[in-house]
């Protein structure tokens, strides 16, 4: 009998081997065809550098390098994205498990008793059989992958976990461009409220003059109205940012991963912000292997591609084999002896549907529209990333203008304010001229801060557009192409 499990074991496994090799249902994966190899419109004329894994050190600000880590440390979003990955590894880990041979041990006790009065009692005599039954053994069962349709769905198993890892790699983008973003919102704050700060004592300093010119009598009391006036719109503006700049910070320590109660990044007393630094571009086929986004849309598309093989090996035979080996016996003594020897070899099962309904035919023709629907929405995600990076790099352009005009208005504004001041000083002009002096003054002091926060957040856009330093690690390295170099 051994022998005949043998041969019969052996057989089958030498028919697998040659059948696997000749086909497997489903078509290969080919990546999707890239974008053309050609520069970005508003791209700068720059080296083939890019940015490293840690991109806002590029800042060269400490504070920011600490809040960054720490959002990486301790954020909720990114903890829940890792736990998916370990989801989709688990999954896999199931998948694969279906390729290898299932082995099972199994003991048992048992007590019968038959009746008497059946056919058999009574071919017996009218005796009862009664006793105990105990048992052990093995059973044996595999299903021989011909085809290639458990192949299929391990491919689609890797490429859903390889997506998971792209996706995690993802939130920590996002994650760390909302840090970076918000971080520079409140330093573009912390400068209005300096400015704010500096106009406020010199609208009080202002009050004080036109109350004294009142009290000997060279001014009047609408220019003392006025003073007043423009004193209390520059506290109301200064409670205007703080309000505005603590919901920033909360914001920002949920994004830490701490309590929006807990003060986070204390108030920087400076009108002046860094300059942005230079993002290095790259082309725009370099896009697929530096974001993460673009990577897990091209892994989902290799998972769809396999489910539709997994789809095409249900119209096909399944074979399986199946077997078991032990003892059984009445009494436990007698377990392991020879006469209590039991095995069976087989059945060498074939499965093929003949009459389903239209059930499979209609799964596959699912599993191509899956397929199709991810198709599209890959080419979607590539031209929205690269429509990212163009409005990225214009907005990069388009505020270093702004900044350069707006530098010569804040300038002029200055100067208007101190000669309005020495001509309201002198007797010569209005305390009227005075007043739309220091308003245009601070709206362009103002104005300035803005735009050069505004230039901050357009190179944290870059980066993030770009894929902010990501490479991909393991097989998404080999799924994704590498960064091409610009030219």
């Amino acid at each position: 009998m051994f022998t005949g499990m043998k041969t019969i074991t052996l057989a089958v496994a030498t028919a697998a081997a040659l059948l696997s090799g000749c086909a497997t249902v489903g078509t290969d994966f080919q990546a999707p065809a890239n974008v053309a190899d050609a520069t970005f419109r508003h791209a700068p004329t720059s080296d083939a550098a890019r940015l490293p894994q840690n991109w806002w050190s590029v800042f060269g600000d400490a504070t920011l390098d600490r809040l960054e880590q720490q959002a990486l440390r301790d954020s909720p979003t990114v903890q829940a994205a890792a736990q998916r990955l370990l989801q989709a590894e688990a999954q896999l880990g199931v998948t694969r498990a279906s390729e290898r041979p299932q082995l099972n041990v199994s003991t048992g006790i048992s007590n019968a008793r038959t009746s008497a009065n059946t056919s058999q009692g009574l071919a017996l005599g009218n005796r009862s059989i009664s006793g105990n039954n105990y048992s052990v053994g093995t059973a044996f069962s595999y299903e021989l992958d011909l085809l290639g349709r458990v192949r299929r769905a391990v491919e689609a198993a890797d490429a859903q976990a390889l997506a998971a890892q792209a996706d995690r790699d993802g939130v920590m983008l996002v994650l760390t461009s909302q840090v970076a973003t918000t971080y520079w919102q409140l330093r573009g704050l912390d400068a209005e409220f300096a400015i704010l700060q500096d106009a406020l004592a010199t609208r009080r300093e202002t009050e004080q003059l036109v109350t004294a010119r009142f009290d000997a009598g060279l001014s009047n009391e609408l220019d003392t109205s006025r003073a007043r006036i423009e004193r209390a719109n520059a506290e109301a503006d200064l409670e205007e940012v703080q309000r505005q700049r603590n919901a920033l910070e909360h914001g920002l320590a949920v994004l830490l991963g701490t309590s929006p109660s807990t003060p986070v990044l204390p108030v920087v007393a400076s009108a002046t912000l860094p300059q942005p630094p230079a993002i290095p571009v790259g082309l725009p086929a370099s896009l697929l292997g530096q974001r993460p986004d673009l990577a897990a849309s091209v892994a989902t598309l290799k998972a769809a591609n396999a489910q539709v093989g997994v789809a095409e090996g249900a119209f096909y035979p399944s074979v399986s084999l199946t077997g078991n080996f032990g003892f059984a016996s009445e009494s436990l003594s007698d377990i392991v002896k020879g006469g209590s020897r039991q095995f069976s070899a087989g059945p060498l099962a074939l499965s093929l549907p003949i009459l389903d309904g239209g059930r499979n035919k209609a799964n596959l023709a699912s599993a191509q529209a899956r397929y199709a629907e991810a198709q599209a929405n890959h080419r979607e995600r590539l031209l929205t990333a690269l429509r990212e990076v163009e409005d990225a790099l214009s907005d990069v352009q388009q505020k270093a203008r702004q900044g350069k005009v707006q530098g010569t208005s804040r300038e002029a504004a200055q100067r208007a304010y101190l000669v309005a001041r020495a001509r309201y000083e002198r007797g010569l002009s209005t305390y009227l001229d005075v007043t739309d002096a220091q308003r245009s003054s601070l709206a362009a002091d103002r104005a300035g801060v803005q735009i050069g926060t505004q230039r901050l957040l357009a190179a944290v856009a870059v980066a993030r557009a770009l894929g902010a330093g990501w490479q991909p690690e393991g097989a998404l390295a080999q799924l994704t192409p590498p960064a091409t170099a610009a030219r």
